[in-house]
């Protein structure tokens, strides 16, 4: 089992770092590449802080001239736990919410994750940190494939701007319904010209990386009466 020796020396201390910037490199290659916030500098950078503040409270530890088993009492474990507690700070920096989106969660998780990597390789476990960054980068990659073609439940909103009087509002719900969506009326108002203005609130069942649009959602705009149809997705890509 690996451990963490009293004087590493200058070569150890090298290695731990080649380590900590090869996943931090790839892990933030991962992100940088499908344009999100933390990308390779980012990774690279907490990574780096947490296996330099591992490093500095090994570094440390025979300062205080006591014998191993009292290394407890200089608590330098302190240095690395505070860094990791600091990151859920620049976490939920990463994390944005408009209306029912949520986006970042992926990467404040690995934020966090990266961290735990550093703070394995600044502390000598070079194995356990391989094998968590290489589980890491299998989660990103494999697993998003895997998420991106899960049947989930989408949601949707539909604006429909009709003359006055048509078509009726049950027409449009049961075109709806034979797309696949469950409709409720969100909002209605009418305008200047007696126009009425609808929002309806759709739920259906798809791929997260194929939003269901009605697929004859131009037939619905060629209807007679119908002046205007837009359509929103209101689900979160993945990320």
């Amino acid at each position: 089992m690996e451990t963490m020796p009293l004087v590493p020396d200058w070569r150890d201390l090298a290695l731990r770092l080649v380590f900590t910037v090869i996943a931090g490199g790839l892990i933030g290659l991962n992100r940088g590449e499908h344009g999100h916030p933390a990308g390779l500098r980012t990774t690279l950078l907490v990574g780096l802080a947490a296996s330099v503040a591992m490093i500095q409270a090994n570094l440390l530890l025979p300062m205080a001239g006591k014998s191993p088993g009292s290394f407890i009492t200089n608590d330098l474990m302190r240095l690395p736990l505070g860094i990791l507690s600091g990151m859920g700070f620049i976490g939920a920096g990463a994390i944005l919410r408009r209306g029912d989106m949520v986006r970042g969660i992926t990467t404040a998780a690995t934020l966090w994750m990266m961290t735990v990597i550093g703070l394995c390789f600044g502390g000598g476990q070079l194995m356990l940190g391989s094998v968590g960054a290489g589980l890491s980068l299998i989660t990103l990659r494999g697993l998003k494939w895997c998420e991106a073609r899960m049947i989930h439940e989408q949601r949707a909103s539909l604006f429909v701007t009709l003359e006055a009087d048509t078509p009726p509002v049950a027409l449009i719900q049961d075109h709806l319904a034979r797309e696949g969506f469950q409709s409720i009326v969100g909002a209605m108002e009418f305008d200047a010209a007696g126009r009425r203005h609808f929002a309806f609130e759709l739920r259906g069942r798809g791929r997260m990386d194929e939003p269901k649009a009605p697929a004859r959602l131009g037939e619905l705009a060629r209807t007679a009466g119908v002046t205007a149809v837009k359509w929103m997705s209101r689900d979160s890509p993945p990320l």
